[in-house]
């Protein structure tokens, strides 16, 4: 920040792609984990999914933060074709995802949210991403080789399949990496702003 930030953040996050965006923005931080049931209710519509897992992360941390200290989370989905696509639960999983996703648009949506003892605002942001197609071979290497049971759609833009299929983006990347940084960083702002 371009000044002292009046809270000490919490990155309620075990994402490497979150820490090192989070570092790169030059944001001191400490990491807390509070585990949740990542469940989306059917009466919320899969726009409003990442949001509402962002919030139900931070509803985790009520009551035991200071009044100095700011907890950032986040969740990212991805949506193809009406299907809300979360983490692969196995390998079986992520082939269905990854083979859903070849050859089509999709939008990667990451929900953030900033809660305080006294205060919570929660955004979201939406990438259009347009894959070109895959082979069965091409999906199989990149799932033995780099193991995608923790990214949402069962894939990273910055891992070797997202590099080979990612022909263009209409929105942020580092959205799709699962923390849009410029949304973020104008939430801080608008956080002690406001």
């Amino acid at each position: 920040m371009l000044q002292p930030y009046p809270y000490r953040l919490i990155l309620a996050s075990g994402s490497p792609r979150r820490q090192q965006l989070l570092r790169e923005l030059g944001l001191p931080y400490r990491q807390w984990i509070k585990p949740i049931d990542e469940i989306v209710p059917p009466h919320v519509a899969a726009l409003d999914a990442a949001s509402y897992l962002a919030a139900q992360k931070a509803a985790a941390f009520e009551g035991q933060i200071a009044p100095d200290e700011l907890v950032i989370t986040a969740d990212t989905v991805v949506i193809c074709q009406g299907q809300l696509l979360g983490k692969p639960a196995d390998a079986a999983e992520a082939r269905q995802m990854l083979s859903l996703l070849a050859g089509q648009a999709h939008e990667v949506i990451t929900g953030v949210c900033l809660h305080s003892q006294h205060r919570t605002l929660v955004q979201s942001d939406l990438t259009r991403v347009h894959f070109r197609a895959l082979s069965q071979a091409e999906i199989d290497f990149y799932i033995q080789h780099y193991q995608p049971f923790d990214k949402a759609g069962a894939y990273g833009a910055q891992d070797w399949v997202g590099m080979v299929a990612i022909e263009r983006l209409e929105g942020s990347y580092f959205n799709v990496m699962g923390l849009p940084t410029h949304l973020l960083y104008q939430m801080l702002l608008n956080f002690v702003a406001s």
